[in-house]
């Protein structure tokens, strides 16, 4: 686990928080080889960011044959239902961009939740070439987080068994939300080179400073990836405006 305390840098608005999100998603994507692999949030802060990078001044700056797309947590519903965390990246970005439909890894949402948990493991598993994680080698080049009120992220939440999960890559999470979810867990969250927390809104502000000073217990700051973490932050999620 990296020991490095983590960066954070505060910009003046979403918009501007999403434009600094944009420009290092683009140069971790130019700086690597071989294919990239990013997790992705849902929210309407990471959502900003996607359409941007399908935006005409950045789309074709970002080597999208070479792209991966997972989903670091899905409600449990159909792909075009309107709470779908897939829907809502697909409208903003991916489809209106060269990607190509072998790099979308979409969470499986039917069947039961239990066995769509453990499909969309055994994609990441065939994905990685391995069943056990090396902090040597980690599994996601960039993976986006959010931060909910309530110090949740992805779907781990408060009080639910998945945050001691360790052995299983993706779990449903079946309480804690009017809808099942599908997350993936701690360890594969923090299998990953860089992860980012997009933050933005004064209702996060106190959430934000919680976890910053050092005594929280909520999800969100137990996350500790392999590689470097980063916080983006607007001014009224740093609590400045």
């Amino acid at each position: 686990m990296t020991t490095k305390d983590p960066r954070v840098e505060t910009l003046p608005d979403p918009a501007a928080l999403a434009a600094r999100a944009a420009e290092w998603l683009i140069s971790a994507a130019l700086a690597s080889t071989g294919p990239f692999r990013v997790s992705l949030s849902g929210g309407s802060t990471p959502k900003a960011l996607y359409a941007l990078l399908a935006s005409p001044q950045l789309r074709d700056r970002f080597p999208w044959d070479r792209v991966f797309w997972y989903w670091g947590d899905e409600r449990f519903v159909p792909h075009d239902h309107p709470e779908s965390n897939y829907r809502m990246v697909h409208e903003a970005m991916l489809s209106k961009v060269p990607v190509p439909a072998a790099n979308i890894r979409a969470v499986p949402t039917d069947g039961t939740p239990d066995d769509a948990a453990a499909r969309y493991e055994r994609i990441l598993q065939a994905d990685y070439g391995a069943a056990t994680l090396d902090a040597t080698r980690p599994l996601f080049d960039v993976t986006l987080l959010g931060l909910g009120a309530d110090g949740h992220t992805a779907s781990l939440l408060p009080g639910e068994a998945v945050l001691s999960e360790r052995r299983r890559w993706v779990a449903a999470v079946a309480h804690g939300r009017p809808e099942v979810r599908i997350t993936m867990t701690y360890p594969v969250i923090e299998s990953s080179r860089q992860a980012a927390f997009l933050v933005a809104g004064r209702e996060k502000a106190a959430m934000v400073g919680a976890i910053r000073s050092g005594g929280s217990a909520v999800p969100a700051a137990q996350v500790r990836p392999v590689g470097e973490l980063v916080w983006f932050i607007d001014h009224a999620a740093a609590g400045a405006g």
